[in-house]
């Protein structure tokens, strides 16, 4: 999503309102051989649900209006394809995954003259790609044709057999000055590594001489740089993240902190690179593109790090007032405040409130493609809401994910996404206090999901293909409007058991009453521990009571 400018004096490669976070982990550094990606799709007030585009043939000369994915204005018309494919967010029919994170980049690359956005140019490439290397070659193409008017972005592009990393930025809009519309590098990521982006640019240097077919880029990508000024040395010198989008304090601080602790969740040896998550040495080592993980990973490492808040690590969120009185790991935006003159920063963790879909995407090669493709997809912050299974190969999106009548404004009971900010937005404030009914919650439905899965789709593939793609779509539509009951229920147990800040017992799930009927004596907690201390520090005898 966009990284929206904070303060406009600010240079292009200035820090914005940071949002989105991408993982990847190979094929050989998960357990079951599973290409894995995740996206935390994170903007301000974004509504935003399951996007669904049927299958379909076109007729020739038919053509596609393209709508900006951010603002929704209308950018122009491209040719359509004679066939597109099945889209279910964003893996379609083929297991072909795409997301993405905005770098920002260079002010002056935007190309205004540009048809295509980014979030276009995502779902253009699913309906029209089997594999994740078809899939950059229509991005790339479409671009070039078409032009691209989003500022620089990376992408992940994986399928079941791999898994890529693509950076893209505009030529600027300027034809005199260049005849190019977009300079891009992808590299295939290695099988048994994992890799992150999370706003800023990622790739450094590359291998222009590779001959193995897993490094791509535009044949302008240096000379576009030298053209401009920008760079001078010798090719084998040229770095892409440090030409085009330079890291910042705030490109590292507030972005590259959240791929190293992706990393540092699964990998020797990050602490070398705090120095340069810290974001303030300016010589700090910098991290790798890619590390290899202690062991293979499972789905539910990676749900777990998508809800990470850097704990236990230099950037955690506790211990200062600025969680509140129920230590809340989350901080109000944007990311930079003033105080008497001076600038100050909140962390920008992972997991976080302004998250408007969340998903781990799981690809398999061994399957069947409509039962090898799965999104667990959450309507929120990955850490409020558990990740339900949608199958690639569903043609239509669970009506929770995609309920009519409801936006930004319309709030529904019927809606994923409305009933998810709320439990999400009355669990915030009180994070300490309300959070562990909410997480027992998720994660008793995130294990029923893995406990089923092996039953569901071992059913599935005795089916004839109609008939294995109308049974995942309708399990998919089945788990989305369960998990909504359950939710809209938590709800109203949230509101019961934690009302005006005292929490009524209940046993085995159900409140517990008085032998005459009444509900039983509540429990006032008061203040943690650590927030009293600090109160305390700061008041000093205020409120100190007489002996």
């Amino acid at each position: 999503m966009k990284r929206q400018l904070l303060l406009l004096t600010f240079t292009a490669m200035a820090v914005g309102a940071m949002a989105c976070t991408n993982f990847i982990v190979g094929k050989k550094a998960s357990k079951d051989g599973s290409v894995i990606c995740t996206y935390n799709a994170d903007d301000y007030g974004m509504f935003i649900g399951l996007a669904h585009y049927p299958a379909a043939k076109h007729q020739p000369g038919e053509m596609r209006q393209v709508i900006n994915w951010d603002t929704h204005a209308y950018g122009g018309e491209i040719a359509e394809a004679s066939e597109t494919f099945n889209v279910i967010g964003n893996m379609n029919e083929y297991q072909v995954t795409i997301g993405e994170t905005t770098f920002g980049g260079r002010e002056e690359m935007v190309d205004t003259t540009g048809i295509i956005d980014y979030g276009s140019l995502i779902y253009i490439a699913l309906q029209r790609s089997k594999t994740a290397r078809e899939a950059i070659k229509v991005m790339t193409t479409l671009v070039e044709q078409y032009g691209y008017n989003s500022e620089g972005e990376t992408f992940t592009i994986c399928d079941p057999n791999e898994a890529w990393i693509m950076e893209m930025m505009g030529c600027a809009s300027d034809r005199k000055l260049s005849k190019e519309r977009t300079v891009w590098v992808a590299l295939r990521i290695p099988d048994d590594v994992i890799c992150a982006h999370a706003n800023q640019s990622r790739i450094t240097h590359f291998n222009m001489k590779d001959k193995s077919g897993n490094v791509l880029y535009s044949k302008n990508v240096v000379k576009y740089a030298r053209k401009m000024g920008w760079f001078s040395g010798k090719d084998e010198d040229f770095s892409f993240r440090d030409v085009y989008a330079f890291p910042d304090f705030g490109g590292r601080r507030m972005c590259d902190a959240r791929v190293w602790s992706f990393f540092n969740r699964f990998a020797e040896g990050m602490d070398r690179y705090v120095a340069w998550a810290e974001g303030i040495q300016k010589d700090a080592e910098s991290m790798p593109l890619w590390v290899k993980p202690v062991r293979q990973l499972g789905l539910d490492d990676i749900e777990a790090a998508m809800r990470d808040h850097y704990e236990n690590t230099p950037f955690a969120l506790d211990g200062d007032q600025g969680g509140g009185i129920w230590e809340m790991p989350y901080r109000p935006t944007p990311l930079y405040y003033n105080v008497d003159g001076k600038k100050y920063f909140n962390e920008r963790p992972i997991s976080t409130q302004q998250t408007g879909f969340s998903y781990v995407a799981q690809m398999r090669s061994w399957l069947p493609r409509e039962v090898g493709g799965v999104l667990w997809f959450g309507n929120d912050d990955g850490n409020m809401v558990p990740y339900t299974p949608v199958y690639c190969c569903a043609t239509q999106a669970p009506r929770p994910y995609n309920t009519p009548g409801v936006d930004a404004l319309n709030f529904s009971t019927e809606n994923a996404y409305w009933v998810q900010n709320w439990v999400a937005n009355m669990v915030y404030p009180r994070y300490s206090l309300l959070f562990p009914t909410l997480e027992q919650k998720r994660d008793s439905l995130d294990r029923s999901y893995f406990l089923l899965q092996k039953e569901i789709e071992d059913k599935a593939l005795t089916l004839q293909r109609d008939e294995r793609v109308k049974f995942l779509t309708d399990y998919s539509a089945q788990k989305a409007n369960e998990m909504l009951a359950e939710w809209n229920l938590l709800a109203v147990k949230l509101i019961v058991k934690y009302n005006d800040m005292i929490i009524k017992p209940e046993q085995n799930g159900v409140f517990t009453r008085t032998p005459e009927g009444l509900g039983s004596r509540v429990t006032r907690p008061g203040y943690p521990s650590g927030f009293a201390r600090r109160l305390v520090q700061q008041t000093g005898k205020k409120f100190e009571a007489p002996e």
